[in-house]
């Protein structure tokens, strides 16, 4: 598994098809670098632009899962899934390879949030829980990613709405009484920016919630393999 998750991994970038997600948050942390938070509370604001690099984040890394999954034409897929030893292995591979790559790009849109909470002396435990709560995003963007690759959708078009329907169905699902069926994305935006100790203290809840969502999105994902070549 290891081999194909190398092999998914270096097409993605040989093919630049890692480029326009990479362009995009490059962007993102331009435009946060730009309005850097000041005044009294910038400490404290810094703590945000966690939850909010979060949520710029979380279509975007759908966007790079998809990508990456789409890298390998269909016959290449096929021999990949017949020359593996576990029937399962090219699912699990494309996966783990997904998220890797969805861990590098959130590494550079933490730069600006990262760089601000330490310049600005913001407590410790706040921004580890950011650090955390990005990669956390990370596992669940890569999951609707996937569910909106080549393997599960065909056509192309059909493919980029879903992914774009997906993304704003799950943000406007969190804002009615079914929020427990969606990723939390309203939680961690009001504890970020509720100040540095709320977000600490709701964090386990935030983390509970995205691990239980990615978890079922997963196996879902994993267990309709079998109706896919």
């Amino acid at each position: 598994m290891i081999t194909i998750v190398r092999f998914q991994t270096a097409a993605y970038i040989r093919s630049l098809r890692v480029l326009p997600p990479l362009i995009a948050v490059v962007f993102i942390v331009g435009l946060m670098l730009s309005q850097a938070p000041g005044g009294p509370e910038a400490a404290e604001l810094a703590v945000g632009t966690f939850g909010d690099g979060a949520a710029f984040m979380f279509p975007i890394w759908a966007w790079a899962a998809r990508g990456l999954l789409d890298t390998a034409p269909d016959e290449q897929r096929a021999l990949t899934a017949a020359a593996a030893r576990h029937p399962r292995a090219p699912v699990w591979a494309g996966l783990f390879a997904a998220y890797l790559v969805n861990l590098g790009l959130g590494i550079v849109a933490l730069a600006a949030p990262l760089g601000h909470a330490v310049s600005l002396g913001s407590p410790g435990p706040a921004v580890l829980a950011g650090c955390a709560l990005n990669a956390l995003v990370a596992a669940a963007g890569t999951l609707l990613g996937a569910w909106t690759s080549r393997a599960v959708l065909p056509s192309p078009g059909v493919s980029l709405l879903t992914l774009i329907g997906g993304a704003t169905a799950l943000i406007l699902l969190g804002l009615g009484p079914f929020s427990g069926l969606s990723v939390p994305m309203i939680d961690w935006l009001r504890a970020a920016h509720d100040g540095s100790d709320v977000f600490v203290s709701d964090f386990s809840g935030i983390a509970l919630h995205l691990s239980i969502w990615t978890g079922l999105v997963g196996a879902a994902y994993i267990a309709t393999d079998r109706f896919r070549s």
